[in-house]
């Protein structure tokens, strides 16, 4: 996709303010980016290309970008991620305003989401997700899509003693940065809680100021086994198993979709 000049100018103004605060992204963050910049052309002066992005994603972890024109439900995004697939804008904010979005954007999406699909525990964690999204019922939706925000989006862990960000609300926001993991001991700083899939399911959260909550997970491996430990709790209609040979589900019993059964051991397919 081309973009002009004003939008490349936008988007340099936003990687200059998060390189100052890459000390506090984590260290799978740290390792990635600059991988990224060699192979994807990831610089302040030019914004890299999905398609070169998602050639490297599937190399390192499978995980691949389709672009969208707009947000879809939670379910459909949901979905997706089973077949590790990110559903990703495209648009650019506002060059009046470079530092603030109030929607996803593409300096959200690839300086944010993109770096962290190339780590193989972030992407299992992310597809465990969507996983146990195929068949969930609205409710479970719900739950499993706050998960989502609380640690795909807003994630923190411990490295060294420290807090550092995963998530890529706070990886693509200089000033969620700065407030999620800067001074934790003011006044004013947000509450800390440990990782608990239970109870950040419940847990509201604002879509327009910072945060008042952060779970944190002691790693990715930990973010990782204790969503898998949820989600075995949610009511399942099927079994679901994923083939990365063939980018597929497989499915234990018969599924209804629409006017159509399908098959026992049927592969189901997201599409390329």
């Amino acid at each position: 996709m081309d973009y002009e000049q004003y939008e490349v100018d936008t988007w340099g103004a936003v990687y200059d303010e998060l390189e100052k605060m890459r000390g506090h992204t984590c260290k799978e963050y740290r390792d990635i980016l600059p991988r990224m910049e060699h192979h994807c052309g990831y610089s302040r002066e030019s914004i890299p290309q999905a398609q070169d992005i998602s050639n490297f994603l599937m190399q390192c972890t499978g995980f691949r970008l389709r672009p969208v024109a707009g947000l879809l439900s939670s379910r459909d995004f949901l979905n997706g991620l089973a077949f590790r697939v990110f559903f990703s804008t495209q648009y650019i904010r506002h060059s009046s305003r470079p530092l603030y979005t109030p929607e996803p954007d593409i300096c959200h999406e690839l300086l944010g989401h993109a770096p962290m699909f190339a780590d193989a525990a972030f992407a299992d964690f992310s597809q465990e997700v969507g996983l146990a999204s195929l068949g969930a019922s609205d409710e479970d939706i719900k739950r499993l899509a706050t998960c989502y925000w609380h640690t795909v989006e807003f994630g923190l862990l411990k490295e060294d003693g420290e807090l550092k960000a995963y998530g890529a609300g706070v990886l693509s926001s200089f000033g969620e940065m700065a407030h999620a993991c800067q001074d934790t001991q003011r006044e004013d700083a947000p509450t800390y809680l440990p990782w608990n899939p239970e109870v950040a399911s419940r847990t509201d959260y604002p879509i327009t100021t910072y945060q008042p909550t952060y779970f944190v997970a002691d790693s990715l491996s930990d973010a990782k086994d204790k969503l898998m430990e949820f989600t075995e709790t949610l009511p399942k209609p099927f079994y679901a198993r994923y083939n990365a040979l063939t980018s597929t589900v497989w499915v234990d019993r018969n599924v209804k979709r629409g006017d159509k059964d399908l098959q026992q051991e049927e592969k189901v397919s997201y599409g390329n």
